[in-house]
């Protein structure tokens, strides 16, 4: 795994969804599954990569469903694709099942919560290319801001199930401006945030785990990258043996580049954009990016370059 990771073969594939399910005012689960050749490209699925969902014939909720400041955007057609990468993919004998992550926060996401199982959806992928872990890395930290969870979740999973990164410690780190904006479907418990193991999506891989929220109502009070540079400063491993992986909001990520730069830890970022076509060729998704021994700039495509980048690449 220590070269970019992405998957040899996309496509064009019909999934149909098995559940759509809510935790929370605005979070939603949507479980897929593929057949066929859809199987077979999504078992190959990366951490970090994404597929391209068509959801130009879902249908809206009822009106007295619709969130009030979402109601002027609703009718909105949805003429191009939306993406989004997966929190876990399981490859059975003959279907694949990825598990997806949304926040309902446009006419898109609005529309998603209408899916129901046995609905078939359009999906393109896999895109992208996803994160890799270079040789000789003892701990790998995972940095999650907001909605940033599903591809470092699922990295989790692929660095504590496989056995290509043996003795690789992991410890995830999440944040959020509030308690309920935390985007994880079981409850924060008590006893095992004393015992390191604040997240249970996390816990059940093994991962030690710690929360941060901007207004102190669960976790460390403040950015979580604070909450990571505190840890970082009371830690006695070396740089050289640390690996971090972040995905969040644009602003999180600049200030994550800048920390690892300090500290000199080898970082990967995904970045976030609009991706429309999802392989290049609209080229509306452009990420400023450094050329190595140089001071010139170079713009790179997030769908088909990254989405996830070296830190010490990506001009904030």
């Amino acid at each position: 795994m220590s070269e970019k990771s992405s998957s040899s073969v996309k496509g064009t594939f019909e999934a149909t969804a098995s559940s759509n399910k809510q935790f929370g005012p605005r979070f939603y689960k949507l479980k897929l599954e593929f057949s066929a050749d859809g199987a077979k490209a999504f078992a190959d699925f990366n951490p970090g990569q994404f597929a391209e969902l068509d959801l130009s014939h879902t249908a809206l909720p009822p009106e007295d469903s619709i969130p009030e400041d979402l109601r002027d955007a609703a009718e909105r057609k949805i003429l191009l694709r939306r993406p989004f990468s997966f929190t876990n993919v399981t490859a059975e004998k003959n279907k694949t099942i990825a598990e997806l992550l949304y926040c309902v926060v446009g006419p898109a996401t609005l529309r998603m919560t209408t899916i129901s199982p046995g609905d078939s959806l359009s999906v393109i992928g896999p895109l992208g290319n996803g994160f890799s872990v270079p040789d000789g890395k003892k701990t790998a930290l995972l940095v999650v801001g907001g909605m940033g969870v599903p591809p470092l979740l699922h990295l989790a999973k692929h660095i504590t199930s496989g056995s290509r990164t043996p003795g690789l410690d992991i410890i995830a780190f999440a944040g959020a401006k509030t308690a309920k904006e935390l985007p994880f479907e079981s409850q924060l418990d008590e006893i095992s945030q004393q015992l390191g193991f604040s997240i249970p999506e996390f816990a059940k891989y093994g991962v030690e785990s710690f929360v941060a929220t901007d207004d102190g109502s669960a976790g460390y009070n403040g950015f979580v990258t604070n909450c990571l540079a505190e840890w970082l400063s009371k830690s006695p491993l070396p740089a050289k043996d640390i690996i971090i992986y972040s995905c969040g909001p644009e602003l999180m990520l600049a200030k994550m580049a800048q920390l690892v730069k300090e500290k000199n830890i080898d970082c990967q970022l995904s970045l976030e954009r609009r991706m429309a076509c999802g392989i290049g060729l609209c080229q509306s998704c452009a990420v400023e990016c450094r050329v190595t021994g140089s001071n010139e700039t170079v713009y790179k495509m997030c769908c088909k370059d990254g989405p996830v980048f070296d830190s010490k690449e990506v001009v904030f």
